[in-house]
């Protein structure tokens, strides 16, 4: 058992036969009355996340979770398929599970989450980088604007994002995972 003082980001806890884990947290304490915890919480299985707010002090179940090192092989008609790094045992994910699957190549090492009392896999991590090479994009014509403008390129997982007008095809960038953003161009 773990109180409102023990909460953090990423930690999971049990709340109406559900598993979650606290996306942001904050306590507040108004000038009138007792303070609180107020919560974004995201569902583990469905991916939803809504808010909660608890009492200070408020006892809760903390669900015990732990991260396995996994490497992606590849995807077919049942799921996307990993195998672990050090015990070489493969298993298969499906597609809900994670968290950018358009942004995952073969060879990706990725974070696979499990729930120890089940062991049943919550979620697929990707790493919060990513390099892929740009496949597709327009060329970008000098001179052709006066501020910061982005356009469209095709990676080589077929994921679409926007890039500045200096990326051709052929570069390698580095996508941010968490909102499938353009970061940097990769030498």
């Amino acid at each position: 058992m773990a109180t409102t003082a023990d909460f953090r980001n990423g930690l999971c806890l049990e709340l109406n036969n559900e598993l979650y884990s606290i996306v942001d947290f904050q306590h507040v304490k108004p000038g009138k009355g007792g303070a609180f915890v107020r919560t974004k919480l995201k569902n583990l299985k469905s991916g939803k996340v809504l808010p909660h707010t608890f009492n200070a002090g408020h006892k809760v179940t903390v669900a015990r979770v732990e991260r396995r090192p996994y490497q992606f092989l590849y995807k077919d008609d049942i799921g996307f398929h990993f195998m672990h790094t050090a015990t070489f045992e493969q298993m298969s994910v499906e597609e809900h599970l994670i968290e950018s699957p358009e942004l995952i190549k073969e060879g990706q090492e990725v974070e696979i989450v499990y729930h120890v009392d089940s062991e049943t896999p919550l979620s697929v991590e990707l790493p919060p980088f990513v390099e892929l090479e740009v496949t597709y994009t327009e060329p970008g014509v000098k001179g052709d604007t006066a501020t910061n403008t982005l356009k469209a390129a095709t990676l080589e997982t077929g994921a679409v994002v926007n890039v500045p007008l200096f990326i051709g095809t052929g570069e390698k960038i580095k996508i941010d995972t968490r909102d499938k953003s353009y970061a940097e161009r990769v030498k």
